[in-house]
Parts: C-alpha cells; structure tokens; sequence
C-alpha cells in the first residue's frame, strides 16, 4: 500500500512536471489560466484546474452562455480612455502643460461618460496654489448627460502625496528621493480638498444645469476586494479596516458627511474636519457612483507597538499589512502590473458590500481590465492574441451579472481600456487595451482577440 501511495504521488508529481514544462513556452504570452495543486500521500488533489492555452481562443469563447442580451435592457456597454494617457499634444490648441506633462517631461450613437479631472492638474495651478493642498482649488455643455468629477482621487492623493510614485511626486519616505512632502499628513489634505471640489462642482451642476439638461452628475473611486489572509478576528476586522482606509474614505463622506470612525480614531489630529455646512453639501452629493475595480489582496492585521509609531504614513494608520499571497499561492493570476491579479469573485464581494453598507447607490463599473507586458519580441500576430484578457473580462461579467441578480444597482460597465496607451508611472511598459497600439510604426491601431470578442458578446 505504501509503494502504491508512493508510485501515485510520484506520477502525479512527474505529470505536474510534465504539464509546466510543456507550457512553460506559451505560458508567459498566453497564460490565461493555471493549474494549481497540492500533493498529499497517494493522490494529486487539485484545488484550482485551469488550462493554459498555447494557441488563440475562439473570439466567441463563452459568448453562447453570457453575452449582452444576458444583461438587463438598458444596461451600458463601453470601453473607456483617459485623454491624457492617449492623445498627448501638451501644447497644442492653446492648452498649457499638466503636472504630468512637467513629471514625465463625435459620434452621435456614443454615450459620453466625461470625467473632469483625471490626475493631469494644470501645472499652472500646481506653481500658484500648490495643487489640491490649497482649498481655492475648487461650464457644463448640455450634449453631456454623464459627468464625472473625479477619478480615482484615492490614487492621486496616495500616488502623488503619500509614495511619490505619480505626480507632483511629493512624499516623506526618504527612498523614494520626493522632492517634498509629508506622508502622515498631506494625503489627507489632498482627499479633504479633492471631495470638497467634488461636492463644490455636483452642487453646482445640481442647481445651474440639472433641470434643463437632465444630466446626472457622479465620481468613480477604486478599490481592491479586501480577503482577510487567515480566519482570525483580528485579520477579519484587518479587512473592514482596509476597505475603510481605500474605499470608506471617500464613499463615507459622500452618504453620510463623515469620515469612517476607523480613520478618525486611528488618523486622530492629523485628519482634516468638515464643516457642517460642508458635512450637509457632501452628503448625497452624486446621482452615480462610477467603480473601478481590477484586484484584491489579502489583508492582515498589525498589532498596535510603540516602534509602529515611528515615521507614520497613511500606510500604517490602518495597522494593516497587505499581500497578494497566502502561504506562497497567489491570489490570482498576475498580470503584468505588480498590483494586479485576477480575482473576478472580488467584483461580486465589492458590490454586495457597496449594496449593504450604503443604501445600494446608482453603480457604473468605470474601469476593469488586465495588462500584458509590452514585449518588443512578440510578432503583431502574436501580440493580437490576449487570451488572458477574454479570460477575464468573461469571468468578471459573469460575477457582475450574478451581482444584478442579486439586486445590486448597477447599470453599466465600461471595460479598460480602448486602446494601449502611456500607463502613468510604467509609461509603456504594459498593454491595458482591447486595441493594440504600435508604438513603432505610426501608432497604427490593430484590434487585438479581446476586442473581436467583445464585439461578439455585445452583438450576441
């Protein structure tokens, strides 16, 4: 019994092998999937069987089961772009330079979501006010039914006031050589301005545009899905914390015009405090919530010591460490972002948590999307094949539907993105788009699988 047991985990083993070693050529073009196992005495359990596909998916893969016409009638289907990430032109038409620009030296049919501000302040502004530290920081056109004040303001303030990876690069960590800044305290400013111009800018459009344009008027934050990395307490509660920290910083001040408790108790003296007038003009201050949501990490409580409480950041004041890893596994296929792995189940937590901790808000999915690594030694042919992406985005639809199912509020969902493009600090290094851009030929633009199949799912 004991030399079978032995043969079986042997076998089993060597087809382990085997079967990484006959994809290893494919696996890091194509890896949509993986095979994940752990070997026990006389047998291989397989915990997560994936299959890693060395040729082309079918553009209509999985479209006959989910497709467009699975959605609710009505719902919106798109793809988004940013135009500082795409058009370029710096000075062109009288616009002057970004922060960006400084730190990195119409179709009828279309419905325009437009978003105000994605992260490229005029640098006029930065030189004159120092950006969204200064509070005066705080005309609609009526072909626009869809606005967005804000994108992503939790990336701007800890991107370019807590690490100093984005612009204007501002930051206390001495390694990372910002030129300026303070880590514990000026992430909080920038968040404190950044949703005080939200509701400056939604109370305006409310009461000068609304009625006669019966347009609506919103912000789109992110977050990951938070997973607490092992079943203890305080690593459950580590989660909520975390998901404050990322998510309830925003959101809490937008449906009730407070900060979480959990910031204020743990961030103390160093967050800023509304006014009550301003607590009344935030509250219920958008028509929408647009979400991106990309990927989740697991999250583990930090026990409170005297040592924590040198050098302070915004990173730890929640008192949680996070991680994509537990016990050596992944919590997901990576992509080619050191941030990013593909955890679809987390789109369907999130909106379930959005639908039970606050009143279930009016939802657009405003960004979800994968990268892949721009590999200059890829032919054209072979970088069009994005299987990994298929994978994804059909995974995601699928736990977005079981969320409508589910009642959630959701009307829409704008993959990320259109095309390649310059992805902020890895510039282009990596591929987010359904339309590939080829960088050394004219910015040619070639549809890549994904977006055949998605043309497949939205005409099913």
């Amino acid at each position: 019994m004991l030399c079978m047991s032995l043969c079986l985990c042997l076998c089993a083993y060597v087809l382990y092998i085997y079967i990484m070693q006959g994809l290893g050529t494919c696996l890091n073009q194509y890896p949509v999937m993986r095979i994940r196992g752990h070997l026990f005495p006389g047998m291989l359990i397989v915990v997560n069987l994936f299959v890693f596909h060395c040729e082309a998916l079918s553009p209509t893969y999985g479209t006959d089961s989910l497709n467009r016409s699975s959605f609710p009638v009505g719902f919106v289907f798109g793809a988004a772009s940013s135009a500082y990430q795409v058009e370029g032109a710096a000075n062109e038409g009288g616009k002057g330079p970004s922060i960006w620009d400084c730190f990195t030296k119409i179709y009828p049919s279309l419905e325009p979501f437009v978003t105000l501000f994605h992260w490229d302040l005029p640098q006029a502004l930065e030189d004159e006010y120092g950006g969204f530290l200064d509070p005066q920081i705080v005309e609609f056109g009526d072909r626009v039914k869809y606005w967005i004040t804000l994108n992503e303001p939790w990336t701007y303030s800890i991107g370019g006031y807590e690490n100093g990876l984005f612009a204007p690069g501002r930051c206390s960590w001495q390694q990372q050589n910002c030129t300026g800044g303070n880590s514990s305290t000026e992430p909080y400013l920038v968040t404190h301005h950044q949703l005080l111009a939200h509701a400056a800018v939604a109370r305006l459009y409310k009461q000068k545009y609304q009625a006669t344009q019966e347009g609506k008027v919103g912000i789109t934050l992110v977050t990951r899905w938070m997973v607490p990395l092992s079943d203890s307490t305080p690593d459950h509660n580590a989660v909520l914390r975390a998901l404050d920290f990322m998510f309830g910083w925003f959101m809490d001040p937008l449906t009730t015009g407070d900060y979480p408790y959990s910031i204020q108790s743990l961030v103390g003296n160093r967050l800023p405090k509304f006014t009550d007038e301003q607590s009344k003009m935030l509250n219920g201050s958008f028509d929408f919530l647009g979400l991106n949501y990309y990927s989740a990490s697991y999250a583990a409580h930090v026990p409170d010591q005297p040592s924590n409480r040198v050098n302070v950041t915004y990173t730890t004041d929640s008192q949680v460490r996070l991680t994509t890893d537990r016990n050596g596994v992944a919590i997901g296929e990576k992509g080619a972002s050191d941030w990013l792995y593909v955890y679809p189940r987390g789109l369907w937590d999130l909106l379930l948590h959005i639908k039970r901790n606050y009143n279930n808000p009016l939802i657009y999915i405003t960004e979800n999307g994968i990268d892949e690594v721009n590999n200059s030694t890829l032919s054209l042919d072979e970088a069009l094949v994005d299987n990994q992406r298929i994978y994804y985005y059909h995974h995601h639809l699928s736990f977005l539907l079981r969320a409508i199912k589910e009642e959630v509020n959701v009307k829409g969902f704008l993959a990320w993105s259109l095309m390649d493009n310059f992805e902020w600090y890895s510039g282009y290094t990596v591929r987010f788009g359904l339309t590939y851009v080829d960088y050394n030929d004219g910015l040619r633009r070639y549809p890549k699988l994904s977006a055949k199949w998605f043309k497949n799912f939205l005409q099913k």
